[in-house]
């Protein structure tokens, strides 16, 4: 069973595996610095379907079917999936992955989806209830601009701060019985962060808040520093929220500006690509996880990270109604077994 060391803060004892892992992207994403790095970018971000809805539905079911293929597993072998996206009742997550039948819990972390979905996979598969599990998630820019923000067609002006929502999925196959590369050894649950942003063209500092507070919250629980760690990733701060979580960490004594890489801030080539502050959505962190940090475990390039997906949790009727964004900030503790 997982151990308790803190708040919201575990440590696991039988350490689950990740197996397998898969990433898809849309053009925009592929023809970034990272393209190269995913299992598949597809050109028409449509795929083939007439609506966004539709097609975001496909990126996350061809994402799962790809993972349990590299894993040599078939559906069957599930016992459970793990899924959310940012579409008003992740529609996303129930229409793209209803075909496979794999027993389905629906999540909802916003871009801290893949996260949540590794924690909770972790301690499922820690207490026995499951044996092999899936984590997923997805978004798109086309859906996830015409809920939040505005219609396609309406060419507003997007301000300096504003971030792209990525068309992307990830998804990691997880196991307590079966041997892998890289193990998860803790993780850390959020807690609701709000400083009264109401701009929802701001994210990354709607949610650089709540990433200091799980960042510092672990580190303290677990007496470790940042140079314990290859890299402490988060997703997705876009390069404003970045910045603002080196500082919200920095007051609390804690530099971890040489070991910091962002999602949001790695997937594109702002000046070429015209993001203004980097990439978000839910599928901006678990492509970049399963497309370029987890192969690097996997690898041995790198041995020991903390993931720290980040998410606004706002909804299109609280952002009409002028609520201010509160935001979330879960995190995995990654491990390469040696």
């Amino acid at each position: 069973m997982s151990r308790k060391i803190d708040t919201g803060v575990f440590l696991t004892e039988k350490s689950p595996k990740i197996i397998s892992f898969a990433s898809i992207v849309g053009s925009k994403e592929g023809q970034g610095p990272l393209g190269g790095c995913f299992d598949e970018v597809i050109k028409d971000n449509h795929f083939g379907e007439n609506t966004w809805e539709k097609s975001e539905s496909k990126f996350q079911l061809e994402a799962v079917k790809k993972a349990i293929k590299k894993g040599n597993f078939i559906k069957e072998n599930f016992d459970a999936v793990f899924s959310g996206d940012l579409i008003n009742q992740c529609i996303g997550s129930t229409f793209g992955l209803r075909e496979l039948e794999i027993p389905f819990l629906g999540i909802y972390g916003a871009c801290s989806t893949m996260a949540e979905g590794l924690l909770l996979s972790s301690i499922i598969l820690e207490s026995g209830s499951a044996e092999r599990t899936i984590a997923v998630t997805s978004s798109h820019f086309s859906t996830a601009e015409r809920q939040f923000r505005f219609p396609l067609s309406y060419g507003g002006q997007r301000t300096p701060t504003a971030q792209w929502t990525c068309t992307a999925s990830g998804a990691v196959t997880l196991s307590s019985i079966d041997n892998g590369n890289i193990e998860i050894v803790g993780g850390c649950i959020g807690k609701i962060a709000d400083m009264g942003i109401t701009d929802a063209n701001n994210m990354g500092g709607a949610m650089a808040p709540a990433a200091a507070e799980t960042i510092i919250r672990y580190l303290k629980a677990t007496n470790t520093s940042p140079v314990d760690y290859d890299y402490i990733i988060t997703g997705d701060l876009g390069l404003v929220g970045s910045s603002l979580l080196i500082d919200f960490v920095m007051k609390q004594g804690i530099d971890i500006s040489s070991v910091h890489k962002d999602c949001g801030s790695m997937m594109f080539d702002n000046a070429k690509q015209d993001t203004h502050c980097g990439g978000s959505g839910c599928g901006c962190s678990a492509s970049i996880l399963c497309g370029y940090f987890l192969p690097r475990l996997e690898e041995g390039k790198i041995n020991n990270i903390l993931f720290a997906a980040t998410g606004a949790l706002m909804s299109p009727t609280a952002c009409q109604q002028g609520e201010s964004i509160p935001a979330i900030s879960h995190l995995v503790h990654l491990r390469k077994i040696k």
